[in-house]
């Protein structure tokens, strides 16, 4: 099948090449797939998207007068497709709904600790040859109140994993998982802001998670609570944070993801002066650790997310039900 892949880095085509076996004929982009850029794809069968492309209404059109009829998302999460609109346009959309969740979970944890025992800097103290430990005071995990937000796949191994270090953890998830009793307590979000030192998300936005840490959350918080986010970056209300970290009421805060993040990650942008604001002010808080994305990115991601994105091509090929569906265009 002719697919063109959009947003691609040198990794992306390693390991997509390496996954498709010479079944599939792939043209790799660089570029993001946008409404200047769709015209790119004229010709192709499939398009293969990344998180940040924009699978607007007005993009999905443009892709289909080209001649495409397959979508195949190197993601889970798929709330940048207008489901609508591939629903009218009668367009295959399949993601990867679990590619790593260890990795994910992983990087959660790693902000928590990194947060925590103020590593970048004091590492970057001791390359300066300042080794005072002043302003570098953390705390033990052992005893903390942890909350897991969302407890699929990732939310549930991060639930594991902090249950090793003996936090009290507390899970909230809309529709409550039996196989992760064990791993905590099951509670409702009011608990959740009320007793949390640590609070991580892993829930997917959707209509109802969007801005799930705004002010009015944030008011019923501890003083110095921690909030890690590697989900989506629109489940925090990024004004809310800043107001509250310089309140002091935040006491640490790690993203991996950032609402507005489509404009800046996976770019290197560090000769040009960055004109979002907000994100700006970010990353002025000392008690703020921002990666950019990241929390996917290992050796094994990558090589499940470049196997399911292939067998979804091979389905779409043959003709064959799509086991990766997204789940709204199942309905």
């Amino acid at each position: 099948m002719r697919t063109v892949v959009f947003s691609t880095r040198p990794y992306d085509r390693e390991y997509l090449f390496r996954a498709a076996e010479g079944k599939h004929e792939l043209t790799f982009l660089e570029p993001r797939l946008a409404p200047e850029t769709a015209v790119l794809a004229r010709g192709f069968q499939a398009v293969c998207a990344f998180v940040n492309d924009d699978l607007s209404a007005e993009v999905l059109e443009r892709l289909k007068s080209g001649g495409t009829t397959c979508l195949a998302l190197r993601s889970a999460g798929f709330n940048h497709v207008d489901i609508a609109a591939a629903k009218r346009l009668g367009l295959q959309v399949a993601h990867v709904p679990a590619y790593s969740p260890h990795a994910v979970a992983e990087h959660a944890v790693g902000l928590i600790l990194a947060l925590n025992r103020r590593i970048s800097r004091a590492a970057n103290r001791v390359r300066e040859g300042n080794f005072s430990l002043d302003g570098l005071l953390g705390f033990d995990l052992a005893g903390k109140t942890v909350s897991v937000v969302g407890t699929g796949k990732i939310g549930a191994i991060a639930a594991k994993i902090l249950r090793g270090f003996d936090c009290r953890v507390l899970l909230y998830d809309k529709f409550p998982r039996d196989n992760c009793r064990e791993l905590g307590t099951y509670v409702d979000l009011e608990t959740v802001w009320r007793e949390s030192d640590v609070i991580t998300l892993h829930c997917p936005l959707t209509a109802e998670t969007q801005h799930l840490i705004c002010r009015a959350a944030l008011a019923k918080m501890k003083p110095g609570v921690m909030i890690i986010n590697t989900s989506r970056g629109a489940l925090v209300d990024t004004r809310a944070v800043i107001e509250g970290l310089k309140s002091g009421h935040i006491g640490h805060l790690g993203l991996d993801v950032y609402e507005e993040e489509a404009d800046l990650f996976f770019e290197d942008h560090s000769l040009e002066v960055i004109h979002d604001d907000v994100f700006a002010r970010l990353l002025t808080f000392p008690n703020v650790l921002v990666t950019a994305h990241q929390a996917f990115f290992t050796q094994e991601a990558l090589a499940e997310i470049a196997r399911v994105t292939m067998l979804n091509l091979d389905e779409m090929q043959n003709g064959a039900t799509l086991s990766n569906l997204i789940p709204p265009l199942r309905q």
